[in-house]
C-alpha cells in the first residue's frame, strides 16, 4: 500500500503529537525530525486543526498540540482525511473490456483488498500504534531486529 504524502505527513504529525499530548511542536520541529517539507506539512496541519485532531497554539513558543482521543482515533481516521484508499486497475482500453469476466473478477478482488486494508487500519488506534512504537524502540535498544512486525500479542 502506498499512501500519498499528505496522509503520511499527517500520520507523522499526529503520532508525534499524540506521543506526548502536553507537548507542543512547531511544523519545523516535526518536519526536521522526519526530513519532510515544512510547507507541505503546514498545509496538512491546517486540515488536522480543522478536523479537531490537533490544536494550534498561537503566540511566542506556539505550535501544535494533539487534541484528539488516542484511544478512539484510528489510523484510518487520519488517512481518510487526505485520501480514499481505493485502488483502480490500470486496464488499457478499459471501456472496450467492460464486462470481461477476468477484469470483473480482478476488480472484485481489488475491492476486497481495499476493504480488508480499511478494516485493518480502522482497528489500529493511535494508542496501539504508539504502544508498538515504544515496544519497537525497546527491542531495538536491546539489539534485536526492530524492523520485524510486532507479534499479535503485542498489538492488543
Amino acid at each position: 500500500m502506498k499512501l500519498n504524502k499528505a496522509s503520511l505527513f499527517a500520520l507523522f504529525a499526529v503520532l508525534e503529537l499524540a506521543s506526548d499530548p502536553e507537548r507542543q511542536l512547531s511544523t519545523t520541529d516535526i518536519a526536521e525530525k522526519y526530513d519532510i517539507s515544512t510547507h507541505h506539512l503546514a498545509k496538512v496541519m491546517r486540515n488536522l486543526v480543522h478536523e479537531g485532531l490537533v490544536q494550534a497554539v498561537r503566540g511566542a513558543g506556539g505550535g501544535y498540540r494533539f487534541a484528539g482521543n488516542v484511544n478512539r482515533t484510528t489510523l484510518l481516521d487520519v488517512i481518510q482525511l487526505f485520501e480514499s484508499l481505493s485502488s483502480e486497475l490500470d486496464v488499457p482500453n478499459q471501456w472496450s473490456h467492460a464486462g470481461d469476466p477476468i477484469i470483473v473478477e480482478l476488480q472484485a478482488i481489488t475491492r476486497e483488498i481495499d476493504d480488508l486494508t480499511k478494516s485493518v487500519l480502522d482497528t489500529v488506534t493511535l494508542a496501539t500504534a504508539l504502544k508498538s512504537t515504544r515496544q519497537r524502540a525497546e527491542t531495538s535498544a536491546h539489539g534485536t531486529d526492530a524492523t520485524a512486525p510486532p507479534s499479535s500479542t503485542q498489538r492488543s
